[in-house]
């Protein structure tokens, strides 16, 4: 089994930037591919971007230009940098660790004003 511990989440105005941290444990050999998923209320959780263990990455078209994510293999951990973040953006994000099931973290909640 894998962990998942994200951190980095909180409140920032409109236009301002925030980096999520996920930290893998456990079975990490395992993982072939990370990746960031949001929740907000009353919506389904979608994709936000994601990354393989060879470092190939994909965005939601949504966060293209804004986001970027990173992952660092000495460290088990994954990064996602927000910047030009949007009121819209405002959900819980998780971390999600694809071995031959999905992990999830147990998210952290990203509010961002107007």
């Amino acid at each position: 089994q894998v962990q998942l511990v994200e951190s980095g989440g909180g409140l920032v105005q409109a236009g301002g930037s925030l980096r999520l941290s996920c930290a893998a444990s456990g079975s990490i050999f395992s993982i072939n591919a990370m990746g960031w998923h949001r929740q907000a209320p009353g919506k389904q959780r979608e994709l936000v971007a994601g990354i393989t263990s060879d470092g190939r990455t994909n965005y939601a078209d949504f966060v293209k230009g804004r986001f970027t994510i990173s992952r660092d293999n000495a460290k088990s951990t994954v990064y996602l940098q927000m910047n030009s973040l949007k009121p819209e953006d405002t959900a819980v994000y998780y971390c999600a660790a694809a071995t031959n099931r999905v992990e999830w973290g147990q998210g952290t909640q990203v509010t961002v004003s107007s």
